[in-house]
């Protein structure tokens, strides 16, 4: 078969599973957050973000545009990114192609197609899909600029990528500084300086208030309560499969031998034990080098006192590491063909395993807010309910629109519900509370209905008639503090 008609399966088979189980999932607490800004109008939205958002506004404005297309469903929500993550596959393919040959380009799309994570964000609607567009675009049209640094066209197209990627997330500037400063070093003068620096100058620019504003409203704050050490051992394992997978350590094992085996073969093309033409060797090498120090900058930033390093945040090396890892595996193929392509279609296989196992499981799947409120049951008359995370608000209103924190001094109701999901970071298996004698709320109030899902637990008490309830502070079913909120009939 030749290299065209793989490079189609590769892509359709990565764009199945990217739009195949859209809706799969329930939205989570930070998609539910993206759908509440979609539904503002623009102006809102834009005035909204600095509070309730630690990223610049792009996706953000291409996401409100495309669902005023196509919905603020979850398919339609998640749709965009779908379609980001799919386009990232043939941008890898040419940046692989540039590093070493049609086979290199097929290895490198491959690897994007079926990686875990690449896939779980292109099934989430934030910002990280158009991130991993973005860095890879970057990547290919920095390595074009460097080619002919007097071309102000393609100086001003890797710019102006540039300048997109930094509005879309600030860790994108670990990748574009290093290549703005390369670049700068290259050109031959200032007129090409300007054409290569002007737009990410001047975005930075532009977005460094907000960033100032969103680095003190702590909505990243969590981040730093996991010690540093520990983030950064989930990195490589969450690049490899995700946060989460079934067989975890043997999909972890099978695709990190196919890895090291394609930096092994990249070593060997970057030393020229491997032949390869002289300006492919040249681009791996200057794209090893500054995808290396992107990845090094936010870990010095950490230590230094600025840390916000967390897997999602570094997304943005991941399709220039594939594009390195493909180019490396077609290298080795060359001195020992059949184990590199058996590693590339193990490593494969071991994403598509990763991929459909936590489409098949909710215990690896996010938190379920969908099947907890429809857990709840038809909203015949007004409820009280108590729900844990205090942030359930957020997340649970998208499938409540009728969902509103209970007003003081008192909520007449014959119900009374308690929602509880589990505080848990990526890759933590859901342990929701799971009370055994759970006590009444009040007087009179029995024991209607109880759920015990996967990722939530739901508490159902009713009472013969509707009775004044006081509304002030309560435990959840994890004994923390609860959301109190009152839902009525529409």
């Amino acid at each position: 078969m030749r290299p065209t008609a793989w490079l189609g399966l590769v892509v359709a088979a990565g764009v199945a599973l990217r739009f195949a189980t859209l809706d799969t999932q329930s939205l989570w607490y930070d998609e539910a957050i993206t759908a509440h800004l979609l539904q503002m109008h623009l102006g809102g939205m834009l005035r909204a973000i600095p509070d309730s958002e630690s990223s610049p506004p792009l996706y953000y404005v291409l996401a409100w545009l495309w669902t005023h297309v196509f919905g603020t469903g979850e398919v339609g929500l998640r749709s965009l990114s779908a379609l980001l993550g799919s386009a990232t596959i043939g941008v890898v393919w040419a940046l692989g192609a540039r590093l070493g040959g049609a086979r290199a380009g097929l290895a490198a799309a491959a690897l994007v197609a079926f990686n875990p994570m690449l896939v779980w964000f292109s099934q989430e609607a934030r910002a990280y899909a158009l991130l991993a567009l973005l860095s890879a675009l970057s990547a290919l049209l920095w390595l074009r600029a460097l080619e002919r640094p007097r071309a102000t066209g393609r100086l001003l197209a890797w710019g102006a990528i540039a300048a997109l990627a930094l509005a879309t997330h600030y860790y994108a500037a670990f990748l574009v500084a290093p290549q703005a400063l390369w670049l700068a070093l290259r050109a031959p003068g200032w007129r090409e300086r300007a054409a290569a620096l002007a737009l990410p100058v001047a975005a930075a620019a532009a977005l460094a208030p907000l960033a100032l504003g969103q680095r003190a409203n702590d909505t990243a704050a969590f981040i730093a309560d996991s010690a540093l050490l520990t983030r950064l051992a989930q990195v490589p394992k969450q690049f490899l499969v995700g946060y989460d997978a079934p067989v975890e350590s043997l999909l972890v094992a099978v695709t990190a031998l196919a890895v090291l085996l394609g930096f092994a073969g990249l070593a060997g093309l970057l030393t020229g034990r491997i032949a390869v033409p002289a300006s492919a060797r040249g681009d791996a090498a200057r794209l090893a080098a500054v995808t290396a120090v992107a990845l090094a900058l936010p870990v010095l930033g950490a230590a230094g006192g600025e840390d916000h390093l967390i897997t999602r945040n570094a997304l943005f090396v991941l399709p220039p590491a594939c594009a390195l890892a493909g180019a490396g595996l077609a290298a080795a193929a060359s001195a020992v063909p059949r184990p590199a392509w058996l590693a590339l279609g193990a490593a494969c296989l071991a994403g598509i395993v990763a991929a459909v196992g936590v489409a098949r499981s909710p215990d690896l799947q996010r938190d379920d807010w969908r099947a907890a409120v429809r857990a709840l049951g038809p909203i015949d008359g007004p409820r009280l309910i108590v729900a844990t995370p205090a942030s359930a608000l957020g997340a649970l209103r998208y499938y409540l629109p009728g969902l509103r924190i209970a007003a003081p001094p008192s909520f007449t109701t014959a119900e009374i519900d308690y929602v509880a999901l589990p505080v848990r970071r990526p890759g933590e298996r859901p342990q929701p509370p799971r009370p055994a004698s759970p006590v009444a709320p009040a007087a009179n109030y029995t024991l209607a209905s109880r759920t015990d899902g996967e990722t939530f637990t739901v508490l159902r008490w009713r009472a013969p008639a509707t009775t004044p309830q006081p509304v002030a502070p309560s435990p959840g079913l994890d004994g923390k503090p609860a959301a109190l909120l009152s839902v009525a009939p529409r």
